[in-house]
């Protein structure tokens, strides 16, 4: 199901680009969507992880390479993967003090975890199993690769509807007859919108699943509660300068300054997770 969801999305974030960029620059403008839209469909696939993880300087965790965060998540990773009967993911850390974590890759065998410092600062042992679970739980459903090409694909719209204000059509160009100015700014407006609302109808109802796998395999609820209602407290207190193309695949919307963030919210309310969650005690 994962697999047609990516699918259509790859499809309808294509189409967005090849309508933006005959919207911007008419003929020109249609190729040049369709060369970004092929481009970022082999990148969102194979490379999205990669992209994502350097968004946000993430550093590789393992016991040679910050061997104090591999000591606080590293072991049980190891033992939730092997009840979970996944492979070892790859471990990384974000230097953020904002409490918060994300999984990507195009595959549990192609799999990262990727938590920020302040999460592990902040939470007990039990907690951050409840986040890991939680991680885990997205890589075992196979939300991972369609969350990842979201964040990939948005990024691009919200390039190429900037790209509009810069190198948008003229009246006088009969080359760039698309749509004129009025094409090039109602791209700029709607395209970003646009790939939030796609966000936000993958991710709500995925975060329910992967909040039950976590207590699942967990053996309880309680971490992941106790967790989520830290990371609704910290992470406000704490903003996190974070992308609005990514921030549908952090556990909990990341808190910052950016109005966009502040618009559209990609996750379920934390008081609605946790009232779930303690429904399965």
């Amino acid at each position: 199901m994962n697999g047609l969801k990516t699918a259509a999305l790859l499809g309808l974030m294509s189409g967005v680009l090849l309508i933006g960029g005959q919207a911007i620059g008419g003929k020109n403008g249609l190729f040049m969507g369709f060369a970004i839209a092929a481009l970022m469909n082999m990148a969102s696939y194979f490379f999205s992880d990669k992209i994502a993880l350097a968004m946000y300087s993430a550093q590789p965790v393992s016991e040679s390479q910050n061997p104090q965060i591999w000591r606080a998540i590293g072991p049980m990773t190891r033992n939730l993967c092997e009840r979970m009967g996944l492979p070892m993911p790859k471990l990384w850390v974000i230097p953020e003090a904002s409490p918060n974590a994300f999984a990507t890759g195009r595959n549990p065998a192609h799999a990262s975890v990727a938590v920020t410092a302040g999460l592990v600062e902040m939470m007990d042992q039990k907690e951050i199993e409840g986040v890991i679970a939680h991680e885990l739980g997205h890589v075992k459903n196979r939300d991972i690769l369609i969350s990842s090409v979201a964040a990939t694909l948005a990024a691009a719209i919200t390039m190429l509807a900037r790209m509009a204000f810069f190198f948008g059509p003229r009246r006088d160009d009969e080359e760039h007859s698309g749509g004129g100015i009025f094409g090039g700014v109602l791209m700029m407006i709607l395209a970003p919108i646009a790939a939030m609302l796609i966000q936000m109808a993958i991710s709500r109802t995925r975060e329910f699943s992967a909040d039950a796998t976590a207590a699942k395999y967990a053996g309880t609820p309680y971490g992941l509660i106790s967790a989520l209602k830290k990371l609704e407290n910290y992470s406000k207190r704490i903003p996190m300068d974070a992308s609005p193309a990514t921030a549908h695949m952090f556990i909990i919307k990341p808190f910052s300054g950016s109005a966009l963030l502040r618009m559209f919210s990609t996750h379920p309310p934390t008081e609605d997770r946790i009232a779930r969650l303690q429904q399965l005690v």
